[in-house]
């Protein structure tokens, strides 16, 4: 079997702006030990704010969320206008504050929100191409925005919807797509549009269980390949 070519996108670095760091680090890891390629990608734009990650406010800092991608990628990243869906087998988006500030306006107004444009062409490309596409943590919403009647998780309803998530599930709801409860060690696959789904840090869970449940994510995406 021929070598799996996996795009990841990124969204900055750091939970409470970006990516989050953990999330995608395991995806990395995961995909790795599978055998499959990856290529990471960010859409070369301003973050919405830049937050200190020690007092958890805003600064007066500007950042770009491509050059903070490069963190996580170790410099190995480019540019989002750069990647093209015939190129891959599957997409993959890590979770963290920054799908829903970079990608999205889903922080600021939720199930109204607008995707940036890139973000809006990529999942779709892949959709209409019938590529899975693997999304943890927060990301799912994205699918929930541009692919009317999915079916995803984002974890438990009863935990998820506790601040800073309030309202997710039901938002999910609300756009016509189903929300699937799962714990943190599992996925939910919805094999009609060939989307992979797991909460990660959505759920109060020790970082071992996450990293295991987003592993669970990246092995039922490679298996829809």
């Amino acid at each position: 079997m021929s070598q799996k070519k996996v795009a990841v996108i990124l969204a900055g670095c750091g939970v409470y702006d970006g990516s989050e760091i953990h999330e995608s680090s395991a995806v990395l890891v995961h995909l790795s030990r599978a055998g499959a390629e990856y290529v990471l990608f960010a859409p070369n734009i301003d973050q919405m704010h830049v937050v200190d990650h020690v007092k958890g406010q805003p600064t007066e800092e500007t950042r770009n969320v491509l050059t903070e991608s490069a963190r996580i990628a170790r410099g190995n990243i480019k540019d989002l206008t750069d990647l093209k869906v015939s190129d891959y087998d599957a997409l993959i988006i890590p979770g963290g504050f920054g799908v829903a500030k970079n990608l999205s306006t889903w922080a600021v107004k939720g199930k109204d929100c607008s995707v940036l444009k890139a973000i809006e062409e990529t999942i779709k490309g892949f959709h209409a191409a019938k590529k899975p596409i693997g999304l943890c943590c927060i990301s799912p919403v994205l699918a929930a925005k541009l692919l009317p009647g999915c079916e995803v998780t984002v974890g438990c309803d009863t935990e998820c919807d506790k601040w800073p998530h309030a309202g997710t599930a039901g938002a999910i709801t609300q756009l016509g797509c189903k929300h699937v409860n799962k714990q943190v060690h599992e996925v939910h696959v919805d094999k009609k549009n060939k989307l992979v789904t797991t909460s990660a840090f959505m759920c109060n869970s020790p970082i071992h269980e996450i990293f295991d449940g987003v592993g669970e994510m990246v092995k039922d995406v490679l298996k829809l390949t």
